[in-house]
């Protein structure tokens, strides 16, 4: 599989799932708003109300849970 180390502008993307805490998240606010994902996970230490509500008027689903939880117990 190709390593991507960019971030992808035009693409459909179902999930971002977010570990970096509210204070790092600046660089990707505009970011992930342009890019409309239909969900975004705020995982523990990442929440983040401002983006959150941001993202929902856009029809962005907004969930604070931890992925590899969602996964393991089959909610992803």
């Amino acid at each position: 599989m190709k390593i991507q180390t960019n971030l992808p502008e035009d693409s459909i993307i179902d999930t971002v799932t977010v570990y970096l805490s509210e204070q790092n998240q600046g660089l990707y606010m505009a970011y992930l708003k342009n890019l409309k994902p239909k969900r975004v996970i705020f995982n523990p230490g990442a929440e983040n109300d401002k983006l959150a509500m941001e993202l929902e008027k856009l029809g962005v689903e907004c969930v604070e849970a931890c992925t590899l939880v969602m996964l393991r117990t089959n909610q992803f």
